[in-house]
């Protein structure tokens, strides 16, 4: 190499990389993001044991759980729960590819938004919690306890304390229509 060759490659070095910065500052929309925009969870089902937070936006997935004690697919997301909990979210077959773009996984990192007819069941210590707001159910998850609630002694599907949680818009009826829900699914 001659001495008129070095400042010309060195332009060009300093020519790419000034590109490849730029590239990288240019914002570009997140396609997961504009199309998931319309998509919302309208049912979430968790379970609290020894440390994890067992975590399924599908009915059917979480009856096999609670009757095996393990999912066929899963995602496991180690000290990501609330306070430094496992999460593991139970997939279904079909999104078992999706890892964290399943539906569950975006609603608890806030990508998506809970259905407006929202409706969730966390096991606890032995008891049901019934949620009709993804608020209240991350305030619970947080805290442990409810602010507001009702509880119904004795009257789970397996005889379990069922609390129905309500906030300060809710609080000052019976739940009657959470109850009626939480009926309906367990029956």
């Amino acid at each position: 190499m001659n001495s008129k060759s070095i400042p010309a490659f060195q332009l060009f070095l300093i020519l790419l990389l000034s590109v490849v910065m730029l590239s990288a500052c240019n914002p570009v929309k997140d396609e997961t993001t504009i199309a998931g925009q319309a998509e919302t969870v309208s049912e979430i089902y968790e379970v609290h044991d020894d440390g994890r937070i067992y975590a399924f936006y599908d009915k059917k997935t979480f009856k096999e759980f609670m009757q095996v004690g393990e999912t066929a697919y899963r995602l496991t997301r180690i000290g990501t729960g609330p306070n430094g909990e496992t999460m593991v979210f139970g997939l279904t077959k079909k999104d078992k590819k999706k890892g964290v773009n399943t539906p569950a996984v975006k609603l608890y990192e806030n990508k998506i938004k809970p259905a407006k007819d929202f409706y969730a069941e966390t096991i606890r210590h032995g008891r049901i919690y019934v949620f009709s707001a993804f608020e209240d159910m991350q305030t619970v998850r947080q805290f442990g306890h409810p602010n507001f609630f009702y509880t119904e002694i004795g009257s789970g599907p397996k005889g379990e304390t069922v609390v129905y949680v309500l906030n300060k818009k809710t609080k000052k009826k019976k739940p009657t229509a959470l109850i009626a829900e939480f009926k309906k699914r367990n029956a």
